[in-house]
């Protein structure tokens, strides 16, 4: 009995260290990201998704770090991953519409824009530069034809 008590406090023991070393890869990442050494903090971030697969933060700071990179492909598949595990995240909607904008695909945009203005906190005056932007794709479709 004294070796079954010894074995289920190692193993609580082991449990709170692997929590605390996946959520140290997070926090690295970040502060390489914050150091704008991104080759590092990305290498970090992916790190960290291997043991916390549903982290939505790693994904976004991942876009964040493709877009960088000019790797729209990816920065894309990081927003959407971000989206599936948190589907109310204003800043990978708000970068997914300003891809959107560049590539003048109006309806994804108004899309986008119904979902942003009602999940929106810190972002809402954004709002105002996004219509503004889609009044010039709008004109821009009107006088092309």
């Amino acid at each position: 009995m004294k070796f079954f008590f010894l074995y289920i406090q190692i193993f609580i023991l082991f449990l709170f260290t692997e929590v605390n070393a996946i959520e140290n890869f997070y926090n690295e990442a970040k502060k390489k990201y914050d150091e704008k050494k991104l080759e590092d903090s990305k290498f970090l971030f992916q790190r960290n998704i291997v043991f916390n697969p549903k982290d939505a933060k790693s994904y976004l700071y991942l876009a964040k770090i493709y877009n960088t990179e000019k790797n729209q492909k990816e920065e894309i598949r990081n927003l959407e991953t971000t989206l599936l595990l948190e589907p109310e995240n204003e800043e990978a909607i708000y970068m997914l519409i300003n891809i959107s904008l560049e590539k003048s695909n109006y309806s994804q945009v108004k899309d986008l824009m119904e979902k942003f203005e009602i999940v929106c906190g810190e972002l809402c005056d954004k709002i105002k530069i996004i219509n503004e932007k889609l009044k010039d794709i709008e004109a821009k479709n009107i006088t092309a034809k």
